[in-house]
């Protein structure tokens, strides 16, 4: 597969894996102030959104929009495991 078709949803998915964190990591740190934990989430989707944003303009010259947004919609599912590792641990 050529690097055009790939490098898009590689970006994609380690975009999902910033957004897991900027949504549900702050759920670790429970006795931080929730202003720090909003600052701090707001921090973290903005990598989200510097690997987001390259990849929808690189993935539009060789995917649909509707094919883009299907695949952002099913990353969650492959990059779970990755995030899940640093965000969710056993109690």
């Amino acid at each position: 597969m050529p690097l055009d078709r790939i490098l898009p949803i590689a970006l994609l998915l380690g975009s999902n894996v910033f957004m897991t964190f900027a949504w549900y990591g702050h759920l670790k740190y429970k006795s931080t102030p929730l202003v720090v934990a909003i600052f701090a989430s707001w921090g973290i989707a903005f990598f989200e959104y510097c690997l987001m944003v390259p990849a929808n303009r690189m993935g539009s010259s060789v995917y649909s929009a509707p094919q883009l947004k299907g695949c952002r919609r099913s990353s969650p599912c492959w990059s779970s495991p990755a995030s899940r590792r640093g965000t969710w641990t056993s109690r």
